[in-house]
């Protein structure tokens, strides 16, 4: 039995269309903000070229927005604009409650980094009293001008009292009061898409995108170009407007080294942010609205426990998002970031969580999928299993709860939660709401757990390190110097980094078709984290795990696994509806409420006292929350100064509304529905030396010896003859001087599949640093790169017309071959790509040679086109001279490392659909 009381509330919230043309030469829809609601609309498949002129392949220019959506009803006023609007008319200082804008920024960093105590301390000194005039002298004062800040959403707490099935000494039952905090989710929604900052990256309206003017193609990446959107907007009012709720919960721990306090935030963004805005923590678009309680529920017995704790779950839940429910039915009005108001339906769209919480949330047992009816024993086969069904599972609860025994229950493996909290959701489907999980079910899951561990009972421990200490260096990937079986303590980037590498290093050493099995998890792996979805890729997706299913027998054949019923392996099943449905999983990673934990749970609970510490982190949280909303309307003032008195700002409500970005752009692409992002990046690829080089006026000896480049002067000779026929009189010799420099910097435009900052990739030349005294030693570094016969200045598309080469020196001419404005690198050819290992799939080169010794070249610096990784071909063991110091000069055949990065994956797999 649970029962509730609501606690006062800690604080108190403030107070005939024209056609659709629209620029989507980055990710938003937007449509007439005003439209005519009672006259049709016409609705077209739009082209928009990039910005050079060309469609962009990756991302779609093709768009059918979906028109009775996203209306504006007027123009109102965002929280910014409301407070610069009281700011002019009570004439105030734009930094009140504090003096000028050196006391706020040191109010601003004394909230961030100081707890109270050392707060008051530092007030008190001597030197902060004597020389600064602060309006406050200490903590107490400080903190009262901190509380005059606007805020957001206020806490409140609920008394639930629960009722257990142990008794006491006089026989009446045991009862346990605990505690929800939580905080209005409709208001939580106000402040997100209300929020200015986040205007260049909102939507409020779906679209289909496609790659081609047939619509044909599909392209998905953001929620609006996804399924749901457009669905559920079918059941809302013409011209409303969905506010798609995005919930994130996970239990944490909060004490460290001893004592056992949890706690157990919900967080909340939604999907109109576009997904980029949403995982950076430092945004905020994704706000805490709650905090479950973390009881043990020692009231109750052993078996009665865990059924009490998951109905107390959906009670709190249930509590927790009851504003939902009116509100998605009916809509409410909202001001938007672009100023415009809307009627907003808040409808829960995704919940992200991990394997564990997803049975809870849909009252499933552990043993049977939180999404859908496969059997408990049947998790491990490729079956086409009927999703779970909100009405028919709440239709089972009541009969269950009514005394009644439908074999369905047990059938479908549910517990008897008889009120689960999204009973009551306006068009919410919780089992289709579920997103991958790709660091607990891919990264940890189906590959450290589990194919790892089958190779390694294949290989042998010893066999396996031997060949992760073997993988070539290559810049930013760490290299497993004691091999993996000593790695205790395992990161979500170790296991990617273990990705990289695995398929070059596994061939042969395991039986072909154990290789496939593992290529098609790769393979599966790499297509679920592109940040864009076409067709193509989407089915590549369910064909690498189909291969896997066609071939996962050969490990019952070696009595390496008995049966495959591994419920993170069948979730893979849901990865393709699930993208159709929500949109690319990089935008629901169960790595975002770890990180927010940090800020959210930890760092606030390191605050309190330690005692009651929920209303303490909660008010320390305000608090965080008020300085924050201070510092980004501060950026947004300086955008939008205050007008002197007397001056009244110009506005106007225009059908034909044209947005600017008022965000300020971080390394993403800002990205608004009518106009350019304020960020725009080069689509030419630069390279980059350092001003001044490292090692200056190098002789031809030391190049030699140093670099290994031993065909140094002949192939200069080659390429002057060649490149400046002007200086044949000038021969290179043994007594000329180079300036020779460590490394090349090459900037990219981003692959806009893989990630959306521009790629800055480093080919080293650096000859080996010996130890000296107390300075350590550095082994040398000559990276292996792709080279192009002409000077490249765009993106790879295909490696037709590039080949590898490892480059060796590289340098400047001197004064006496004339004024040559191009650096030069020397570097060591390997053969044409040959055809690719029947089982890994992987590209084969070898190095070149011509009369029996290395071919190398002298080329532009600017012909090198990125760096590339080559595994040496280990065969079934490892040589034991073979070290990742030695390996590029050691082997002679190699697997090229498609691998190695998203970008080459993209290039050498994706490309060739």
């Amino acid at each position: 039995m649970i029962n509730d009381i609501e606690a006062d509330n800690l604080n108190t919230p403030d107070d005939n269309p024209p056609p659709v043309d629209v620029d989507f030469s980055h990710v938003h829809p937007h449509l007439d903000p005003n439209p005519a609601p009672s006259k049709s609309r016409h609705i077209t498949i739009k082209e928009v070229e990039d910005e050079d002129g060309t469609p962009f392949s990756y991302t779609g220019r093709y768009f059918e927005p979906q028109a009775d959506a996203g209306w504006a009803l007027h123009e109102g006023e965002t929280k910014f604009e409301r407070y610069r609007r009281h700011q002019e008319e009570e004439v105030e200082d734009r930094w009140s409650p504090f003096e000028d804008a050196e006391e706020w920024d040191l109010a601003e960093w004394l909230v961030k980094n100081l707890g109270q105590t050392r707060t008051d301390e530092f007030l008190k000194l001597p030197i902060t009293q004597n020389r600064t005039k602060l309006s406050f002298h200490n903590n107490r004062s400080f903190l009262q001008r901190v509380d005059a800040l606007p805020r957001g959403p206020g806490w409140s707490c609920r008394k639930v009292t629960v009722c257990g099935n142990k008794e006491d000494e006089f026989g009446a039952p045991l009862e346990e009061e605990v505690e929800l905090w939580s905080r209005d989710p409709v208001e939580c929604v106000q402040e997100l898409i209300g929020n200015p900052f986040f205007k260049a990256d909102m939507a409020y309206s779906p679209a289909k995108a496609y790659a081609d003017r047939a619509g044909q193609h599909r392209v998905i990446d953001e929620m609006w170009t996804a399924d749901w959107w457009g669905e559920t907007q079918k059941a809302l009012p013409k011209g409303a407007t969905i506010a798609l709720i995005i919930l994130l919960s996970d239990k944490t721990c909060l004490s460290q080294f001893q004592g056992d306090k949890s706690a157990w935030p919900v967080y909340m963004s939604i999907g109109n942010i576009a997904k980029a805005k949403r995982r950076q923590a430092s945004a905020r678009a994704t706000i805490l609205i709650g905090y479950l309680p973390a009881s043990k529920l020692d009231c109750f017995t052993p078996d009665a426990r865990s059924l009490a704790g998951y109905r107390l779950f959906h009670h709190c839940m249930a509590l927790l998002l009851q504003p939902l429910i009116a509100t998605g039915q009916h809509g409410v009005e909202m001001v938007c970031a672009d100023s415009l108001v809307r009627r907003v339906h808040p409808i829960l769209a995704a919940y992200v969580a991990d394997f564990p919480e997803q049975c809870l949330i849909s009252c499933c047992k552990e043993n049977r999928c939180p999404k859908c009816l496969v059997g408990a024993n049947e998790r491990g086969d490729s079956l086409d299993s009927p999703m779970r069904d909100p009405e028919s599972t709440k239709e089972i609860l009541e009969m269950r709860k009514n005394g009644q025994h439908p074999p369905e229950f047990e059938e479908n493996g549910l517990h008897a939660v008889y009120k689960p909290f999204w009973a009551d959701l306006p068009h919410a489907n919780i089992f289709l709401a579920f997103t991958p999980d790709l660091l607990h079910q891919l990264h940890k899951g189906v590959f450290k757990d589990h194919l790892v561990k089958w190779c390694i009972d294949i290989v042998g421990e010893e066999e396996m390190d031997a060949r992760f200490k073997a993988v070539p260096n290559y810049p930013g990937l760490r290299h497993f110097k004691k091999g993996i079986s000593t790695v205790k303590q395992w990161t979500g980037r170790e296991h990617k980094e273990m990705q990289q590498v695995f398929i070059g290093l596994l061939t042969g050493a395991v039986p072909s078709r154990v290789l496939v099995v593992a290529r098609s998890i790769l393979d599966f792996s790499y297509y679920a984290q592109l940040q864009i979805h076409t067709t193509e890729t989407l089915e590549a997706l369910q064909t690498t795990l189909d291969v896997f299913h066609a071939n996962k027998d050969i490990l019952k054949e070696l009595a390496i696994r008995e049966h495959f019923n591994i419920p993170k392996l069948h979730q893979l099943t849901h990865y393709v509806q699930s993208i159709m449905l929500l949109g690319t999983a990089d935008g629901f990673n169960t790595e975002l409420p770890e990180c927010l934990h940090i800020d959210f749970a930890k760092e606030a609970y390191r605050a309190t006292n330690k005692r009651d510490y929920e209303e303490q982190m909660t008010l320390w949280l305000q608090r965080q929350e008020a300085v924050f909303l201070r510092a980004a309307y501060l950026d947004w003032l300086a955008q939008h100064p205050l007008l002197p008195a007397g001056h009244a700002e110009p506005c106007s409500f225009d059908p034909g509304f044209d947005s600017d970005s008022d965000s300020e752009s971080e390394k993403t692409e800002a990205a608004s529905p009518n106009t350019t992002s304020s960020l725009v990046t080069s689509k030419e690829v630069t390279h980059i030396l350092a001003k001044a080089p490292v090692h200056p006026h190098q002789s031809v000896e030391k190049i030699v010896t140093a670099h290994g480049a031993t065909d140094f002067l002949p192939a200069l000779q080659t390429f002057l003859q060649k490149n400046l026929p002007q200086t044949t009189g000038v021969v290179p010799g043994v007594h000329d001087r180079f300036d020779v420099y460590r490394q090349a910097v090459i900037v990219a435009p981003p692959d806009r599949r893989v990630g959306d900052a521009p790629k800055r990739w480093h080919v080293r030349a650096r000859p080996e640093v010996v130890a000296s005294g107390r300075r350590s030693g550095c082994p040398g570094r000559f990276d292996m790169a792709l080279i192009s016969d002409t000077p490249w200045s765009s993106g790879l598309r295909t490696l037709d017309d590039v080949r590898v080469a490892q480059v060796r020196v590289i340098f400047t001419l001197p004064h006496q071959f004339g004024t040559y404005s191009r650096a030069l690198a020397y570097i060591e050819w390997f053969t044409p790509f040959r055809l690719p290992d029947p089982s890994s799939r992987l590209l084969q080169v070898s190095r070149s040679t011509r009369h029996l010794r290395r071919n190398a070249a002298v080329i532009h610096v600017d012909e090198i086109v990125r760096p590339c990784h080559l595994i040496p071909k280990m065969g079934q063991s490892v040589d034991t001279m073979l070290r990742s110091g030695n390996a590029y000069e050691v082997a002679s055949d190699f697997y090229f490392n498609e691998f190695i990065d998203g970008e080459m994956f993209g290039v050498s797999v994706i490309n060739s659909l």
